[in-house]
């Protein structure tokens, strides 16, 4: 698992905090990259350094062009030991990877992260730090650790026919940190109905610098998909880029999936995805919503339970694309 400090909710050092959900702890998170963070979000140069680290994609291509080359394998071995990475779950053996993203993107070995067989069970797609909303307030702003955002932003002009359908639903948020795996799954059996690219920034998705209310999450990159839920109904599926993301790699290429299915990868960089769902749709586990209810995020792996259905699929029929 990531390298983490036991702490409590009241510790009083600088970092996150987050619930590890397997060991029932309160953990400190290592974030890689914290000075950078500090600097471009809570310095006298934040306006200095916001257009050139943030407003282009310059930055998160040199950055993600470093990671690809061999001489970048050289950062593995700290990070792993930084991190507390744990690479006896990787296909690829340590000294194999081509590159840093090579190790970013790693494949894991059959069985590290099994999905919950039942149908009406909806699965963590990724490896990540959860946050949820069992009932949102229409398309009212939706708060996470002082961000802000609402759907019909979330899911731009075209998703505009679908908004509605959304308001008074269920939403997650999972944070993916740079120890994470990067690849993320179907949540539970379906078939995709549309997909569309939006955003043009590349703000971190850290809690820093949603804490200064910047707008990560209908600014950034992003991909938006509708799945159709073979217990649930309708969801969006929204996997957002952050600082350094290269690319958002969508590796799945039949509309229909299985529970557990890779749907794709995130390339070097931090990285959220975003899971909303209709009205009575589903119902989270009652330790998420405590637990996010004191904005306080949880520790969990893909594959694990975090929603069960609550009633047959509703029939909203938005029109296929594919953009």
């Amino acid at each position: 698992m990531p390298h983490s400090t036991t702490a409590s909710p009241s510790d009083s050092r600088q970092g996150i905090l987050v619930h590890d959900r397997r060991s029932g702890v309160m953990v400190q998170e290592h974030v890689l990259g914290d000075r950078l963070l500090k600097l471009a979000y809570g310095s006298p140069l934040k306006p200095l350094l916001a257009w050139p680290l943030f407003g282009t994609a310059l930055c998160s291509r040199l950055l993600g062009w470093y990671a690809n080359t061999a001489h970048s394998r050289r950062k593995i071995a700290s990070t792993t030991e930084q991190l507390g990475i744990d690479l006896n779950e990787c296909v690829t053996p340590p000294n194999g990877f081509a590159s840093f993203n090579d190790f970013f993107c790693r494949r894991l070995k059959p069985g590290q992260r099994p999905f919950a067989a039942e149908e009406t069970i909806l699965c963590s797609p990724a490896d990540c730090r959860l946050t949820v909303w069992q009932k949102l307030k229409s398309d009212a702003c939706i708060p996470v650790k002082g961000a802000h955002f609402m759907i019909t932003e979330l899911l731009g002009a075209p998703g505009a026919d679908l908004a509605e359908s959304f308001s008074y639903g269920s939403l997650c948020v999972c944070r993916l940190c740079p120890a994470d795996y990067h690849r993320y799954h179907y949540p539970a059996d379906g078939k995709e109905i549309r997909r569309w690219h939006l955003g043009n920034r590349w703000h971190s998705v850290n809690p820093l610098a949603l804490a200064r209310n910047i707008r990560v999450f209908t600014t950034n990159v992003r991909e938006v998909t509708i799945l159709d839920l073979d217990a649930i109904g309708h969801a969006a599926f929204i996997e957002v880029g952050a600082f350094g993301v290269a690319a958002i790699t969508q590796t799945h290429t039949s509309s229909t999936f299985r529970k557990g299915d890779e749907k794709g990868f995130f390339s070097f960089g931090g990285s959220t995805i975003i899971m909303i769902f209709q009205p009575g749709s589903i119902q989270f586990d009652h330790d998420l919503v405590e637990l996010s209810s004191q904005g306080i995020e949880t520790l969990v792996k893909a594959g694990e339970p975090i929603a069960t259905a609550e009633m047959p699929k509703s029939t909203p029929q938005p029109a296929q694309q594919q953009a």
